[in-house]
């Protein structure tokens, strides 16, 4: 849904930005929210800033997010300005209020916007472009964990609970097999077979957490390699974006994801599964970058789980797949007939990968750790 510049105009009024409003343009690739860059003169030069509105379908909670959003934010920026040479309004994210004092304004149909500063010689990829992507993007998200272990004040919300919890994944999936309300059971036997056998995988993370045994952190949850941006000049890692899934998880689920997100050779909904493999390379440039900031805080156990955390978390979007295949396709957008058990297959295959290059995954991990 693309709002006119008039409406914009009237929306990003609201926030203390100087000067005067130009212009307005849709911004980005993101799947999730509305994104636009606004153009603003200010003392004879144009400012850029970012408004978005959050979309209420999957976030249910606005304020609760905005509030994590905001302590976040805060706790880096402080944190950045007592590193020497870091540049705090660069490498955050920084939230503009509206002239009332909050984080975000609620428009006449219940929507919520937010406005943040344009980062600047900086762009995103939706694609690794090169193994010094990898590394920088694995080397920022690293950091973004540690600059945040020290978050005082109480646990962050939840903004979408349970949003890696393997084993009510499972159970979903094992309750879509059972109910099978579009008989499709029948098409997607080797896949339900392949789930089930794997089903131990999925409480290793949740059991640990649970006990105690591994720490809860603070995470961001959706560590593709398009929410970093990449400094346009050098190809050094600049800002951590989209913070809207950062709440308390496991260290392991945003490294999972990274690795399952960028070694994948193919496309995600590829058909012909010989295309699907890991490569070994990026897994290298991932775990040098992340462990070359993470390494710092991580426990013993942590660092064990490392290896494994890659299948973990591309069996928890596989079975999705195969769930919302099985349901008839409620949750994804689909293009094509069978489209999420594509996708289920091309998880599956680098579950296979994965194992497949399992010692080798480990020695990497033991080199730079």
């Amino acid at each position: 849904m693309h709002h006119d510049k008039q409406t914009l105009r009237k929306i990003s009024s609201q926030f203390r930005i100087p000067g005067r409003f130009l212009d307005a343009a849709p911004y980005g690739t993101g799947h999730i929210n509305d994104t636009y860059a606004t153009r603003w003169l200010a003392d004879g030069h144009e400012e850029l800033f970012i408004v978005q509105r959050i979309n209420p379908n999957v976030f249910k909670q606005p304020e609760w997010l905005m509030e994590n959003i905001e302590r976040v934010t805060r706790h880096l920026q402080q944190k950045l300005a007592q590193l020497p040479g870091a540049d705090p309004s660069r490498e955050a994210l920084t939230v503009i209020p509206t002239h009332q004092g909050t984080s975000s304004f609620r428009d006449e149909s219940g929507h919520y916007w937010r406005t943040y500063v344009f980062i600047r010689q900086s762009r995103s990829y939706d694609t690794c472009i090169n193994l010094n992507h990898a590394y920088e993007s694995a080397r920022m998200f690293g950091r973004f964990q540690l600059l945040l272990t020290d978050l005082p004040g109480p646990r962050l919300h939840d903004t979408i609970p349970h949003f890696h919890h393997t084993g009510r994944r499972l159970a979903a999936l094992e309750q879509a097999i059972q109910n099978d309300p579009m008989n499709r059971a029948a098409t997607s036997q080797k896949e339900i077979a392949f789930s089930l056998a794997r089903r131990s995988i999925g409480d290793v993370i949740t059991r640990l957490l649970e006990s105690g045994s591994m720490p809860e952190r603070i995470t961001h949850n959706d560590t593709k390699i398009n929410n970093v941006m990449i400094d346009e000049t050098s190809g050094n890692g600049v800002c951590v974006i989209d913070l809207d899934t950062v709440m308390p998880g496991s260290v392991l689920y945003d490294f999972g994801d990274m690795v399952r997100s960028t070694t994948r050779t193919a496309v995600e909904d590829e058909q012909d599964l010989n295309k699907v493999t890991m490569d070994i390379s990026i897994f290298d440039a991932l775990a040098r970058g992340y462990l070359d900031t993470a390494g710092a805080f991580l426990h013993p156990v942590e660092r064990e789980h490392l290896a494994f955390s890659g299948i973990l978390i591309t069996f928890n979007i596989g079975i999705r797949f195969l769930t919302d295949y099985l349901m008839g396709d409620v949750y994804f957008k689909v293009h094509r007939p069978g489209h999420n058990l594509d996708r289920a297959r091309v998880q599956f295959a680098m579950i296979e990968q994965m194992e497949r290059q399992e010692k080798e995954i480990t020695r990497v991990i033991a080199r730079y750790a």
